[in-house]
C-alpha cells in the first residue's frame, strides 16, 4: 500500500494511445478489452454529467463515461473518429467493466523505462496523481493515465459498478 500522496510510477510496456482533443494519453493495453466505433450510450437519469449511460456490449450493459468531462474539458459532439475503450478495471473488491469515450485512438505501442518520465510536480493545488508519468515525443508529449486511480480516489468506481449491476439484474 502507497502512503498518501505518493505517485505510482508508469510501468515500461505496451500502451494504448488516444486523443481528447490535442491532448494525447495513453493506459496500459493490458486494461483495455476492446475498442468499440461510437455508439449512442442509453442515457441513465440522475447521472454524474460525465457519464453518458450504458452501452451495449455482447449484451452486457456497460457503464460509458466521457473522459473529456471527468477530466474537466469542454464536452464535444462524436464524430467519425469518436471511439469507446472498453476496459476491465481491478478495483479492490471486484472487476469492474467500463466504456471511455475518447476523441480518436491512435495505436498501440511501446513505451521503455527510459522514455517514462515522472509525473511532473505542477507546484499548485490541483489533482494530478492519476498522471502516473509522461512520454516526451517529437510533437509533443503523451500523459500515461492512471485510471483505476483517476475512478477509484473519487468513490465513482462504485458508482459505475452500481450502475452497471443494476442493468444486469433487469
Amino acid at each position: 500500500m502507497s502512503a498518501p500522496g505518493e505517485k505510482r510510477a508508469a510501468a515500461e510496456g505496451q500502451y494504448v494511445t488516444f486523443g481528447l482533443g490535442a491532448e494525447v494519453f495513453a493506459t496500459p493495453v493490458g486494461l483495455v478489452r476492446e475498442i468499440l466505433t461510437y455508439q449512442t450510450p442509453s442515457r441513465i437519469p440522475n447521472s454524474p454529467a460525465y457519464l453518458l449511460g450504458l452501452t451495449d456490449v455482447r449484451g452486457q450493459g456497460v457503464p460509458t463515461a466521457d473522459l473529456r468531462i471527468r477530466l474537466g474539458m469542454a464536452p464535444v459532439d462524436p464524430t467519425l473518429n469518436t471511439r469507446i475503450l472498453v476496459l476491465d478495471i481491478a478495483l479492490e473488491d471486484r472487476m469492474l467493466s467500463l466504456g471511455l469515450v475518447a476523441d480518436r485512438v491512435f495505436e498501440v505501442t511501446t513505451f521503455a523505462a527510459d522514455q517514462i518520465e515522472p509525473a511532473p510536480d505542477f507546484g499548485i493545488k490541483w489533482r494530478s496523481d492519476y498522471i502516473s508519468g509522461v512520454v516526451r515525443r517529437d510533437d509533443g508529449f503523451v500523459v500515461l493515465i492512471d485510471l483505476p486511480r483517476l475512478l477509484s480516489t473519487t468513490g465513482e468506481a462504485a458508482t459505475l459498478a452500481d450502475m452497471a449491476a443494476v442493468d444486469q439484474a433487469a
